[in-house]
């Protein structure tokens, strides 16, 4: 990837927390969990923006519940 700029990141302990584990749960280092989260929040608002709207469902009931971004 070129073209690659060093940033700084401020976290608070708990947030910093979440992403050591889910870093190592998923086996992806912390930039690597990051840029995915960024590419994910993209996709997401780019399908809102075009009227889209986001559910999760639980496979059991099936009950759905609409993710509302800020």
């Amino acid at each position: 990837m070129s073209g690659k700029k060093t940033m700084t990141l401020n976290l608070r302990e708990h947030e910093m927390r979440v992403l050591e584990e889910l870093s190592k749960r998923k086996d992806m280092s912390k930039t690597a969990l990051l840029r995915q989260a960024l590419r994910m929040y993209q996709v997401i608002e780019a399908r809102l923006e075009n009227g889209e709207k986001l559910f999760f469902e639980d496979e059991r009931t099936k009950a759905k519940a609409e993710v509302m971004l800020l």
